[in-house]
């Protein structure tokens, strides 16, 4: 654990099996934000959470992302795969380590039939009404609308406007996303700092979060090829 009761959080997502040169840094905690594999088969996720595994961090928490079908076809078997390489996987579900309180959830708006799509609208709300109150870190696959959420693909903003009005209503400290390759950057507003984790394919660093306890904002150390929309 970092001085002063801190934990050392490294982050991440978009990594679809692009880590052979993914330099990670040291840390008590590491965060996936989905997004481990390309095609979704069961044997790639086991490639993928095998490397994970094998990280020297403390404690592993992981999402799926849109191309993670394999939770999605064998959620069982999935499910076990990360439990044998000691990753806590989170499927709209909360976890408490190191004194803190995550939440992870893989949903993001319908776009080309990927994994864990919903409709925009009442279909995703009821998804994100799940998220409760007083989290210190809530991990979601995509970002909300306006935030980190630029897209050269599909609509020009492709958050979600739900999730950022949920996010808004419960105030997490943190909240770690991924999904928009393009748009990766952190950004303060209100009680909550949005971090768009992505490292895509290699092709941006990890970010690092110092998160104690009771501290409102957290510091960040960010990639220097940062490109925040």
């Amino acid at each position: 654990m970092a001085a002063s009761g801190s934990v050392t959080v490294v982050a991440m997502a978009d990594t679809h099996m692009f880590f052979e040169d993914l330099t990670v840094p040291p840390g008590d905690l590491l965060v996936h934000a989905g997004d481990h594999a390309r095609g979704g088969s069961l044997s790639q996720l086991e490639e993928a959470a095998a490397w994970l595994g094998s990280l020297p961090h403390r404690h592993k928490v992981a999402i799926a992302g849109n191309h993670d079908w394999a939770f999605v076809r064998t959620p069982r078997q999935a499910r076990a795969l990360f439990e044998r390489y000691g990753i806590h996987y989170l499927e709209d579900e909360e976890l408490c380590l190191e004194g803190l309180r995550f939440w992870g959830t893989p949903w993001q708006p319908e776009y080309n039939e990927w994994a864990f799509n919903l409709p925009r609208g009442e279909a995703l709300a009821r998804k994100w009404a799940l998220i409760p109150r007083g989290l210190d870190v809530l991990i979601s696959h995509g970002p909300p609308q306006g935030i980190g959420d630029g897209s050269s693909m599909g609509p020009q903003r492709a958050g979600c406007a739900d999730l950022r009005a949920r996010v808004e209503a419960v105030q997490p400290r943190l909240h770690l996303f991924g999904h928009i390759h393009e748009a990766g950057g952190a950004w303060r507003l209100g009680a909550t700092t949005y971090v768009n984790c992505t490292t895509w394919e290699c092709e941006r660093g990890c970010t690092v979060i110092e998160l104690a306890p009771g501290e409102a904002l957290p510091e960040l150390s960010l990639p220097p090829e940062l490109s925040a929309w």
